[in-house]
């Protein structure tokens, strides 16, 4: 039996049912005694809302763009300890990587190098036979990928499932593991972004034991998990994350409530690691950051239906604005560079009060930011010395105009082979749209415990 037990749930393409199959899962799973521990493939923060709700724990990211694979592998061991259960969703189709002839970024790419099964997730509405031929071309098309069964979403009634059982098991001899059928109760919103984020999701509360009770009656669970116990040993990897050594010592306020609930699980246990006592805090309810906070992280966005009750809260904005002048380091992704600005200006064109921290303002955008990229620091900030390189993603329809004060930016982004002026920075503040992993680079989340722990030796 596997030491870490696993199984990567994969796709056709999006809208195959991957997420709504892995929560039933996570929270089967979870019903039958074994811990099971969710993860998601990329750099998505959406979908990890949804299985964390379904787990009863954290759920964290394995991104091949981001981290090497000795890395890589170290975050999943860490994470996926003996006697826990690790189903991990995939992202968009099964072989979707970073461009048409590559597989780095893929759910492929990850599986193998997680020497992870791989069950499929089709979509068989409207669909016969035809099942047979799309799964024979997804099991072939990379022999190195093992996929040991399929299940089907999406369907109108269990003699659906029985027909497209009996094409691909006869046609391909990998096994039809079950199916879920068509329920409105249970199906997945989607905006621009993806999905709609599971705070802002009507019921997300009784999703979990919904999506169980569908797999408990239409899925094999069993044998789910025998397939994820059939996992072989992990491959030999170098450490170099958990290995280094402490930065300092300093309480870091981290930013957690229904706003900001993209918080990365690896950025906070690599903190944890690296000195930090992490203190979460609600922008959203707080009047004021936790008690002997010294620095402030702020990690992945916010929804801007929560841009009113942001700007509502007069105690916290004042907070933030006294601790940034008083020189407390402050590292925020996308969601704090809104928050930390002057304005926020939602699509409707109603403009609500932010921190006022860093000047300008931030609002909607009708182009869609995406992608992988890296830039160098034009000066010397929070995150990193002058010269250094800062590598992340970015997925944002989002604008930030300093109002004229353009000596504010001090990253400059190549993507596409033009460059995007980001990296807002005034004094021991550091805000960016690109999101950081401190797996990449454990330099930012190190420096930001060192001015924290400085800072709390003047006060």
């Amino acid at each position: 039996m596997s030491m870490h037990p696993r199984v990567v749930i994969a796709g056709t393409g999006s809208g195959s049912g991957k997420t709504t199959v892995t929560m039933g899962l996570l929270a089967a799973i979870g019903a039958t005694g074994d811990a099971a521990l969710p993860f998601k493939a990329g750099a998505d923060m959406i979908d990890p809302g949804y299985h964390t709700a379904a787990a009863g724990r954290p759920c964290r990211n394995l991104d091949t763009m981001l981290l090497s694979r000795d890395r890589l592998l170290e975050l999943f061991s860490r994470s996926a300890p003996g006697g826990g259960l690790s189903v991990i969703e995939g992202v968009m189709g099964l072989f979707d990587g970073a461009g048409a002839r590559e597989e780095r970024g893929s759910t492929a790419h990850l599986a193998k190098l997680l020497a992870s099964p791989v069950i499929l997730t089709v979509n068989g509405k409207a669909m016969g036979r035809s099942a047979a031929a799309l799964v024979a071309g997804f099991a072939r098309f990379d022999p190195e990928t093992e996929i040991r069964g399929v299940i089907f979403n999406n369907l109108g009634s269990e003699r659906h499932y029985l027909l497209l059982k009996e094409a691909v098991e006869g046609d391909t001899g990998i096994p039809a593991l079950g199916w879920l059928p068509r329920k409105d109760d249970v199906a997945l919103p989607e905006r621009r972004l993806g999905l709609v984020p599971a705070g802002l999701r009507p019921g997300t509360e009784a999703l979990p034991g919904r999506l169980k009770a569908l797999v408990e009656e239409h899925i094999d669970v069993k044998r789910v998990i025998s397939i994820a116990r059939s996992a072989p040993p992990l491959p030999a990897f170098e450490p170099s994350i958990f290995v280094a050594p402490p930065a300092g010592r300093a309480v870091i306020a981290a930013a957690r409530d229904g706003a900001f609930c993209f918080p990365g699980q690896d950025n906070l246990d690599i903190l944890g690691h690296l000195g930090a006592e992490i203190k979460f805090f609600s922008p959203l309810e707080d009047s004021d950051l936790p008690a002997g906070a010294a620095g402030v992280f702020f990690d992945g966005d916010f929804p801007e239906e929560f841009a009113p009750r942001l700007a509502e809260n007069l105690p916290m904005k004042k907070a933030l604005r006294k601790a940034a002048e008083a020189g407390m380091p402050i590292l925020a992704g996308a969601g704090g560079l809104k928050l930390l600005a002057e304005r926020f200006t939602d699509k409707n064109g109603a403009t609500h009060a932010m921190a006022g921290v860093l000047p300008g303002s931030s609002g909607p955008s009708d182009r869609l930011t995406l992608g992988y990229c890296a830039g160098r620091l034009a000066k010397t900030v929070l995150a990193g010395e002058e010269g250094d390189t800062l590598s992340g993603r970015l997925f944002h329809y989002s604008t930030y105009d300093p109002g004229g004060i353009d000596d504010v930016f001090s990253l400059a982004l190549e993507r596409n082979g033009a460059l995007l002026r980001d990296g807002p920075a005034r004094g021991n503040v550091f805000a960016s749209f690109l999101s950081l992993h401190f797996g990449t680079d454990l330099s930012p989340a190190a420096r930001l415990i060192r001015a924290a722990e400085r800072y709390g030796q003047k006060k």
